[in-house]
């Protein structure tokens, strides 16, 4: 068992090109014992977004707080806290802060997805 708070892990930029004041925690992972899902903290400031992108596996996403969009093959769909939504494999995704404060959600993914 692995018992922490999100407090412990470090939160660091990501640095895909195209990602603008976006930052990570890796809250569970294979160095945890979680040998099946990652689980990711990701906080985006005012005015930030991911990159638009798509990956060779689907992620399972959980809006904590603040507001954003997701862009989903081109629809734009906004996000709130208790939102819950499934990326696609394959589908091309963006997301972006529309908060005047920080937007963070989890995204959990399969443990051998890179990126």
């Amino acid at each position: 068992m692995k018992i922490k708070t999100f407090e412990e892990v470090p939160n660091n930029p990501v640095d895909m090109e195209g990602a603008v004041n976006v930052k990570m925690r890796l809250l569970l992972s294979q160095d945890d014992g979680a040998d099946h899902f990652v689980m990711r903290m990701f906080e985006i400031a005012p005015g930030g977004h991911t990159p638009l992108h798509a990956h060779d596996w689907e992620h399972e996403i959980y809006v904590l707080e603040g507001q954003g969009i997701i862009t989903l093959e081109g629809q734009e769909y906004s996000l709130t806290p208790g939102h819950v939504l499934l990326v696609p494999v394959g589908k091309e995704h963006q997301f972006k802060c529309t908060d005047p404060k920080l937007f963070r959600f989890l995204c959990i993914v399969p443990a051998t997805a890179q990126g």
